[in-house]
Parts: structure tokens; C-alpha cells; sequence
């Protein structure tokens, strides 16, 4: 398999998991197509050697444009897509505003329906593909004041689901990574969007918010079984290189964890585990 000869494009990746994922699947020898949102971070893309174009994933006149931008420099190719730029917007779901969580949703399953769209004909066309969609354990869990996230996740997780069926025969291999807690400024984007986005001083829920913006702020901290985003990496290779790729590929000890309790606990005993996980907003 000649690598440069299937391009990737990944959004997402002004730091963490997509920064990483270019950086590790360019090492590999893939033509990697690095997407990120901030025109600063395009141009940071691009010091850094790659072939970088900015995609905001909120505006379907900027994803069309990228990947419009991707195909001319490639003569129409694209082997893989690999989805992964988001955002965690925090808050009991009583908190959330339909303009919150609308937000959410196109930022963190519109915006990458709409890519994946756009790019099924031209790997029809080709005959191959891989479309690899970055979700989380929170795509099979519900925890605690996490709820946009939650509803993002579980929907791109039924969504791409449908998917794979509906793609069976066509060459084209759909996949969900499910990473779990990873180093990145995730944590530091959910407190910013929580402090945009929600009233905690006139909730019911004010004390534990409390808890969860220490949390939020705390220097150096960080969830246990915590990996780098190269963890997540070598899941995207895999889901990448596999003759048949797996449907899902779990990343952290939570992940597995969860995803049994899911299938062997009845649900009064599962829900007990994840309060208890969820620490009231604590974790």
C-alpha cells in the first residue's frame, strides 16, 4: 500500500487528538490534509509542514470550500476522513438553552454530517474509503451535567451506525473511535463554553457546579486512566489499515469498562455506577 497515494483529511486539528492524529499519520507516510477552524492555527498548520486549510465546521459554505480545496490538490481523491473536531458544553440539562444546545449539535454532529455527506461520492466514485468518526465513551454512557455532549455523541453514534449499513458494498468502511479521557484542552474549552453558556449562580444545581468548575480549573489535574491523544492514534491506523475495519475501536480502561457494565448491568444498578463515576460533577 502506497500511503501517499490515499489522502486523509482530519479536522480538528489546532492541538490534542487532531493534532496528533496529522502529525502521527503524516509520519506514516499519508498525505494528511489538516483542517482547523482559526485562520492562526491554519497558518501554524502550515509552518508546520503540512497541507493545511481552514474548515469551520458550524458553516456549510466553509466545509464545502475545504473540501473543495482538498480534491483539487488531490485530483479528486480521498481515501479517509477522519472526524474529530468539537467541543464539551457542560451543565444539568435543565440549564441548557435550545440556542446551547443547538450550538452543540452543529458543531459536534451537523457540522460533521455535512462533511461526511459531501465526501461519500467521491469515495463511491473510487470505489474505497474510510470514514472515521471520533466519539466517546460518552457515546455509550450518560454522565452527569454532561448532557449536550451526551445527546451529540449518542446521535453520531446511531447515526453512524445507520451509516455502515447503509454503505455495506460500496468499499467504503465506517468506523467510531471511543477514547475516553485524553490529554488535551478539552477540559479548558468546556469551562469556557460553561461560563458563556450558563447561569450557575440562579440554578438548582449551583453547588455542584461548584465542584465541577474546581474541577474545571484545577492546574495539572486530570481523569484517572487518562492517555495522550497518541492512544488514539493507533486506533485511527487501525481503523485505517484493516483489511474490515472494526465497527467500533475502544481507547482507555473507562471505555471498556463502561461499555461492559452497559451490556451485563440492569439499569438501576448501571445508573449507581455512573453517579458514582460523575462524583456529582466532581470527576
Amino acid at each position: 500500500m502506497n500511503r501517499a497515494e490515499r489522502p486523509l483529511l482530519i479536522t480538528g486539528c489546532s492541538s490534542g487528538i487532531g493534532l496528533a492524529s496529522a502529525r502521527g499519520l503524516r509520519d506514516r507516510g499519508y498525505r494528511v490534509f489538516a483542517s482547523a477552524r482559526q485562520a492562526a492555527d491554519v497558518e501554524r498548520l502550515r509552518a508546520e509542514g503540512f497541507e493545511a486549510v481552514r474548515l469551520d465546521l458550524d458553516d456549510d459554505e466553509s466545509i464545502a470550500a475545504a473540501l473543495a480545496t482538498v480534491l483539487e490538490r488531490t485530483g479528486g481523491r480521498l481515501y479517509g476522513l477522519f472526524n474529530n473536531g468539537a467541543y464539551g458544553q457542560p451543565g444539568a440539562v435543565e440549564d441548557l438553552r435550545r440556542d446551547v444546545l443547538r450550538a452543540q449539535l452543529e458543531t459536534a454532529l451537523l457540522g460533521w454530517h455535512e462533511l461526511t455527506r459531501r465526501v461519500i461520492p467521491v469515495m463511491r466514485a473510487q470505489g474505497e474509503g474510510r470514514i472515521i468518526q471520533n466519539s466517546s465513551v460518552l457515546g455509550l454512557v450518560a454522565l452527569a451535567y454532561r448532557g449536550a455532549y451526551v445527546a451529540a455523541k449518542f446521535a453520531l453514534e446511531g447515526l453512524t451506525d445507520t451509516l455502515r449499513l447503509e454503505l455495506h458494498g460500496t468499499g467504503i468502511q465506517v468506523s467510531l473511535i471511543e477514547p475516553g479521557p485524553i490529554l488535551s484542552r478539552f477540559r479548558d474549552n468546556a469551562f469556557r463554553k460553561f461560563v458563556e453558556n450558563i447561569d450557575a449562580d440562579s440554578s438548582a444545581h449551583r453547588e455542584r457546579y461548584r465542584a465541577m468548575q474546581a474541577r474545571l480549573t484545577k492546574e495539572g489535574a486530570a481523569q484517572p486512566f487518562t492517555l495522550p491523544p497518541e492512544a488514539v492514534v493507533r486506533r485511527v491506523i487501525q481503523a485505517l489499515e484493516a483489511r474490515h475495519a472494526r465497527a467500533r475501536y475502544y481507547v482507555t480502561t473507562p471505555t471498556y469498562l463502561f461499555a461492559l457494565l452497559r451490556r451485563v448491568l440492569p439499569t438501576a444498578a448501571l445508573d449507581a455506577a455512573l453517579r458514582a463515576a460523575s462524583g456529582g460533577g466532581r470527576r
